[in-house]
């Protein structure tokens, strides 16, 4: 960023994305150009309904992930998926875009059906939230089940000390609402090449529908002194 006019409009932007998560909407982030260059429709876990995961589905396209705290995931027993893959297909990973992917355990809450349904997905997030406010008083392994449709992600510790992916911009900014460490986030794909949604249609559709669009370096610049989730 460069200027103080810069820095202050994407302050700004960050106190504007803040509110909304405090209210309970969904905002857009964009990461960074130089990393996976794309942008997420992130909410609160504990705000997440059936509508909402039909809006993921409809206008994101991406996976609908719940972004946990490292410290609730490690109540949990939570592990990097990759560690404890036991095939070779989770070796010498090569990504372009970090050195590696915050992907945990899929999972359905036990009182699913399927899971994949937006009911269901829905309940499954939302006491992913729950169970984020008391990570110790919850018997994790007795409320949820694996594999499930799901996908847990695990911040890094330090959070955007350790990694600026939209795991930890997530959780940063869920820190930055007082809200628990717990969030949804699904990429934006364009419908017509294929590819990730560029940032200015994603401006487009966070205008026409009145949501916030921030872009990840000002998060960063804000939040990414290095605090934990605790």
């Amino acid at each position: 960023m460069t200027g103080d006019g810069s820095t202050a409009t994407a302050s700004a932007a960050v106190d504007r994305a803040v509110d909304a998560l405090r209210r309970g909407d969904p905002i857009l982030v964009h990461d960074a150009a130089d990393r996976e260059g794309e942008v997420d429709l992130i909410y609160p876990a504990a705000a997440v309904t059936p509508e909402a995961v039909a809006r993921m589905r409809n206008d994101a396209g991406g996976l609908v992930c719940a972004a946990l705290g490292d410290r609730v995931a490690d109540a949990f027993e939570l592990p990097y998926l990759q560690e404890v893959i036991d095939h070779p297909v989770a070796a010498d990973h090569d990504l372009g875009y970090d050195e590696r992917s915050s992907f945990s355990l899929t999972v359905n809450h036990r009182d699913t059906y399927t899971g994949i349904t937006d009911e269901d997905r829905a309940l499954t997030i939302t006491e992913l939230a729950a169970a984020a406010t008391d990570p110790e008083g919850t018997d994790f392994a007795s409320e949820f089940r694996a594999p499930g449709h799901v996908h847990v992600l695990r911040a890094a510790p330090g959070l955007l000390a350790d990694r600026e992916g939209h795991t930890e911009l997530a959780v940063a900014l869920a820190g930055a609402a007082d809200l628990p460490p717990a969030m949804v986030v699904c990429e934006m794909l364009d419908d017509d090449t294929g590819t990730a949604l560029t940032p200015a249609a994603a401006r487009s559709y966070a205008d026409r529908e009145g949501l916030v669009y921030v872009e990840g370096s000002a998060v960063v610049e804000r939040l990414g002194r290095p605090v934990s989730d605790d």
